[in-house]
């Protein structure tokens, strides 16, 4: 069976995506995630032996060699890996902590780069003409308050994308970036209703961005029909400015 690997599967975005590839049929999928509830069984029990959840902390990056060696390998090949975990340090700039900082980048912007690693590492191993996705964020390309290191994890994982993309497209090895506006989602769940109207008020549709039209993005760039699509993002964000 061909695998697409799906961080963060465990709710939200992550966990739509995973059903979205189990409900198409083509592929099985890989979540990995920190937590197993009550999400992850309802992804198991529509995926059946097409979905395999493996509990892990992307914060231990050193521990992903080992991840891929013992866990990955040896489930099939891998077609895909869609990369949507992601940690917020939201504070302005003046109140900056180095620990939450130094975790954030680990998980947004180490963990990501070493699965890679070893995502590309297997698709050449087995002739693979696959596809990886990050899922970054409006935020890396116009500023809000308090999101500016947060900002700047997207912002190197989008560099890290087009670099990727160029190196490896002559071995079938895409590499895209969808960009969301803000969505109604946990990351989310702090603001007011006023924040978040004033949020909306700043892209053309006035409204938060739609989940499924994030996904329907995500799914389309690790498909076929994207077969000429590499080193770019595409703005999922209402037009926002």
């Amino acid at each position: 069976m061909k695998w697409i690997i799906v961080t963060g599967e465990s709710r939200g975005v992550g966990k739509e995506i995973a059903r979205r590839i189990l409900l198409e049929g083509t592929y099985g999928v890989i979540g990995i995630s920190r937590s197993k509830g009550a999400e992850v069984e309802d992804l198991q029990q529509l995926g059946g032996d097409r979905f395999v959840h493996l509990c892990y902390d992307l914060d231990d990056v050193e521990g992903i060699k080992t991840l891929y060696l013992k866990k990955l390998k040896p489930l099939g090949v891998l077609y895909g890996f869609v990369n949507n975990s992601a940690s917020a340090y939201d504070d302005i700039i003046s109140n900056l902590r180095v620990d939450p900082l130094e975790k954030m980048f680990r998980i947004n912007v180490l963990a990501p780069m070493h699965l890679t690693k070893y995502v590309i590492r297997d698709m050449l191993l087995n002739k693979t003409k696959g596809s990886v996705v990050h899922i970054s964020s409006i935020s890396a390309h116009t500023g809000y308050k308090g999101l500016s290191m947060y900002a700047s994890t997207k912002g190197a994982i989008e560099a890290f994308s087009r670099n990727m993309a160029r190196e490896w497209g002559a071995r079938g090895i895409r590499s895209n970036c969808v960009i969301p506006g803000f969505m109604d989602t946990a990351m989310s769940a702090s603001l007011t209703d006023e924040q978040k109207d004033r949020i909306y008020k700043r892209n053309a549709m006035k409204k938060e961005t739609e989940i499924a039209s994030v996904v329907s993005t995500v799914l389309f760039l690790l498909s076929e029909q994207s077969s000429s699509i590499t080193g770019t993002g595409i703005h999922v964000d209402n037009g926002t400015i």
